[in-house]
């Protein structure tokens, strides 16, 4: 349970109050399963500390922890402006702009961020800020909209150990600062960042080892007779007598008869005992020690403070026209300066446009024009499509094949809307594969077959009736844009005939006879065809995020459900196989394996 608890003065308000978190017999379990991820946890966070969870990989800190999501940056936005663009986001919409300023302004001195906060993030084409400074934006991000109680996943990991002190020591100035009560899962601290730490929870398996104030973690290990060396980092050493991978390293020493006989004259019991003995042992201890009765203690103090509940204020959010134009303003900057995104494919469609526009050019009405004329409309509702990703294609004077600017706008508008409804499939692909390579590959086999039933490969009334003819290419935004175009070029025109002396032939008599295309619709309602295709595109997408949201959890306790099987079925083989072929000694001669000696 949450307790609000008010500040030292005697009017109470949101912004200056303290939130205290305590846990009591907390266990977490898979639904049908009999293993628990946690079990009989309890402990406390208060304002103005640092709570940290720590423990070996698979012990339980992401369960315990409702973690936060690392944020994804726009490499090309910088640092000032991904928080102000955040801000805008996220800050209550009766803030004047002056006020996001401070907001913004103040969480970057605070973070830390004043050097670089001019300074693109970077991507693959961009340098950008450092592992540690981005690490800082994503909690600056996080504490914009000043929270009384903040989580943390593993903040320091893929950072040296300067950068992890400086993001860890910020951290701290925030608590004792803003009066904030923070907890944070770190995996394996550096001694100068295990000294910034307030308070400790030590997990293995799911249960507390420890839990308490963490200047007092090593009294503990010593009381239980695993007393930490001098020169060793403590958590370091906590993690060597709860980590089982240790036992595999032991495993090996022993193969080595000179290994095996330090490991017994040395005084170190964590080379005499094995890591699931001695999790027992300090599990156990703890139980029944002074650390664990001063931590029921204070929970029981604090859920004596007075409660206070805040009633969350309606409309504190951005609007909805708001949050439009705050994210499609930060969608074209990141464009606009993206290289790869944007610049580079303006070039390419620019390159492509003036090939097609020479090679089409002044076709003239004669039989054989009947044919470029269609050939160059596959072509470009086939190309500019299917390599619209985002960006959009540049066209000059030369594309347009009739005279006057109806016939061209038309022509324009139905590529872009094709672009529009080709990025809608890709959204829908996207949200619906795991990665981005599987999106491509099935990307391209959908606009293949979008290709294929166009029109243009082959005519639509010779398209078998089941499937392709109806549905696939009533939903083919590529046939709706090829007859539009068609129509938009060959009526009202007049070609020359194959046999000289025969009439001319119009260009309805070809668009029935030679295309076979319905005249009886105008070429209008081929372009509302698309944009109908475009909105329903859209829509569905927004339906598959939304069903998505709300089945993931569904399917992420399925998928870890499975995977415990398979691990517990791994380690059974692993130790069925170590019974039958005994471990011999191929890492004999490596020494350091074992606990470094006192």
């Amino acid at each position: 349970m949450e307790i609000e608890a008010p500040a030292s003065s005697s009017e109470l308000h949101v912004a200056s109050a303290a939130a205290y978190l305590v846990w009591e017999d907390l266990t977490a379990v898979l639904p049908n399963q009999p293993k628990k991820l946690i079990e009989g946890l309890s402990g406390y966070a208060v304002p103005g500390r640092i709570m940290a969870i720590m423990g070996p990989s698979g012990s339980g800190k992401s369960t315990l922890l409702d973690s936060l999501a690392e944020n994804v940056f726009l490499g090309t936005l910088t640092v000032r402006e991904t928080v102000t663009y955040s801000a805008h986001l996220r800050l209550p919409a009766t803030m004047s702009k002056t006020e996001v300023s401070s907001v913004v302004e103040g969480t970057i001195e605070e973070m830390g961020l004043q050097d670089c906060a001019d300074r693109a993030i970077g991507n693959w084409h961009l340098r950008g800020i450092s592992g540690g400074e981005k690490k800082r934006l994503s909690i600056a991000l996080e504490i914009l909209t000043r929270p009384r109680l903040l989580f943390l996943d593993e903040p320091t990991s893929g950072l040296d150990s300067a950068s992890a002190f400086f993001v860890i020591q910020t951290l701290k100035q925030i608590a004792i600062d803003g009066n904030k009560t923070i907890i944070s899962s770190i995996h394996q601290p550096s001694s100068e960042v295990f000294a910034l730490i307030d308070d400790l929870c030590l997990l293995s398996g799911g249960e507390a080892v420890y839990t308490g104030d963490a200047k007092l973690a090593t009294k503990f290990f010593a009381e239980v007779g695993f007393p930490c060396p001098s020169r060793r980092n403590p958590s370091d050493h906590f993690l060597r007598c709860v980590n089982s991978d240790f036992d595999h390293v032991n495993a090996t020493m022993k193969g080595s008869m000179k290994l095996h006989e330090e490991a017994e004259s040395s005084i170190d019991p964590l080379s005499k005992l094995g890591t699931s003995e001695i999790k027992a042992i300090l599990i156990h201890r703890y139980k029944s020690s002074e650390y664990a009765m001063a931590t029921k203690s204070q929970i029981q103090d604090i859920s004596k403070i007075e409660r206070i509940i805040f009633e969350s204020e309606e409309g504190n959010q951005s609007t909805w026209w708001k949050q439009l134009r705050t994210l499609s303003k930060r969608s074209f900057t990141n464009m606009s300066r993206d290289i790869g995104y944007y610049w580079l494919r303006i070039i390419i469609y620019m390159i492509v446009s003036v090939c097609a526009g020479t090679v089409y050019f002044d076709i003239g009405k004669s039989y054989k024009a009947i044919q470029a004329r269609a050939s160059c409309g596959g072509f470009i509702s086939g190309f500019m499509t299917f390599m619209s990703i985002g960006g959009f294609p540049s066209f000059i004077e030369e594309m347009k094949f009739r005279k006057g600017f109806s016939y061209f706008a038309y022509f324009t508008t139905s590529i872009y809307a094709s672009i529009a409804v080709t990025e809608s499939l890709m959204m829908i692909v996207s949200s619906l594969v795991p990665n981005f390579l599987m999106g491509i590959i099935t990307g391209s086999g959908i606009i293949g077959i979008m290709m294929m039933t166009a029109g243009f490969f082959r005519l639509l009334p010779d398209l078998p009736k089941l499937v392709w003819r109806y549905p696939i290419s009533l939903i083919s935004y590529g046939s709706w844009a090829l007859q539009g175009n068609y129509k938009n070029n060959l009526i009202g025109l007049e070609f020359d005939p194959l046999i000289s002396g025969d009439p001319k032939l119009s260009g309805e008599y070809i668009l029935k006879n030679i295309f076979g295309i319905n005249l009886h619709q105008s070429k209008w309602i081929d372009l509302m065809a698309i944009f109908i295709l475009l909105i329903s595109y859209r829509v569905l997408f927004f339906l598959i995020l939304k069903f998505r949201e709300k089945a993931s959890p569904v399917f992420r306790m399925i998928y870890a459900s499975a995977i415990l099987k398979q691990i517990m079925k791994l380690k059974m083989r692993m130790m069925s196989f170590s019974t039958r072929h005994p471990t011999q000694h191929p890492m004999a001669l490596q020494k350091g394996l074992g606990s470094p000696p006192p």
